[in-house]
């Protein structure tokens, strides 16, 4: 069983209650929530090396999410030497290498969340950077979920989507921890999926999109942007693939490094964008 303990952090935002840190046995899950609620739940998972006050700055996801309403949890992954990873099957650290069921424990998270807050986790999204975006995207297929959007992260593909899921995915085509073309990545053993086969799976639960492509390169940073919508029958956008030329293995636009990360998209108003699309 899952013990929990809740306990206030000092971090403030004008448009919610002071975030929340509340521990689950070893582990925690820090929860920022909106004055006026929606029900929506946006799941946020840092990548491996990072944490939920890190991702949280980096991404800037709660100042964007809470004045629409969504309460944004950003769960923890297991410690291990100083580092925080995920099991996303093939990946990551000390996560993948002992088996550990992540998906048990963010089992665990939302349904804490759910009877401590009153949160509405059948309206839930999912998002994360790398090792998370991995983990992200294979909650939302084994799981399900409204909708979902990786950050330079792979789905391991032994978990093909078997349903439609709604799928954002974000990817620098240069990166050299998670290539776009998959393989293996600076420092990695695992051999992770292309991109393009990613989304080639998402599209084919589907059964029926059509794509609709299109290019922008509006700031003068060594990037661009290839936007490639799968549009439904009706018209709706049910997934896309925004790709980064000379994008690296970083959140774009975010506040780590404004240098390295591409400034011709937001991540994080993309990803609202996207899941507006899906109420």
């Amino acid at each position: 069983m899952w013990k929990a303990i809740l306990a206030l952090a000092l971090i403030a935002n004008p448009a919610a209650a002071e975030m929340q840190r509340v521990r689950l046995d070893q582990r925690f899950y820090l929860i920022d929530l909106p004055q006026t609620p929606s029900g929506a739940v946006i799941l946020a998972l840092h990548g491996a090396g990072g944490n939920p006050a890190n991702f949280a700055k980096v991404s800037g996801l709660s100042d964007a999410a809470l004045p629409l309403g969504y309460a944004v949890i950003f769960a923890a992954g297991v410690e291990a030497e100083g580092r925080r990873t995920w099991n996303a099957l093939y990946c990551c650290g000390e996560a993948a290498a002992e088996g550990v069921d992540d998906l048990v424990f963010l089992d665990s998270v939302l349904a804490d969340a759910s009877e401590r807050f009153g949160l509405d986790t059948g309206r839930l999204y999912l998002t994360g950077m790398s090792n998370g975006a991995m983990l992200a995207e294979t909650y939302a297929v084994l799981r399900g979920a409204k909708a979902v959007a990786g950050v330079s992260g792979t789905l391991d593909l032994s978990q093909a989507p078997a349903k439609p899921v709604p799928l954002l995915h974000i990817h620098g085509r240069a990166d050299p921890v998670v290539p776009y073309d998959g393989g293996l990545g600076r420092n990695a053993t695992a051999r992770f999926t292309p991109v393009e086969e990613v989304i080639a799976a998402f599209v084919a639960a589907f059964g029926n999109l059509s794509p609709k492509a299109h290019k922008f390169d509006a700031v003068q940073d060594g990037t661009s942007v290839a936007q490639t919508d799968y549009l439904d029958p009706a018209g709706r956008v049910q997934v896309r693939l925004i790709s980064i030329e000379g994008g690296g293995h970083n959140w774009p636009g975010g506040d780590a490094d404004r240098r390295a990360a591409s400034q011709e998209v937001s991540a994080t108003d993309a990803i609202l964008d996207f899941f507006a699309l899906h109420p």
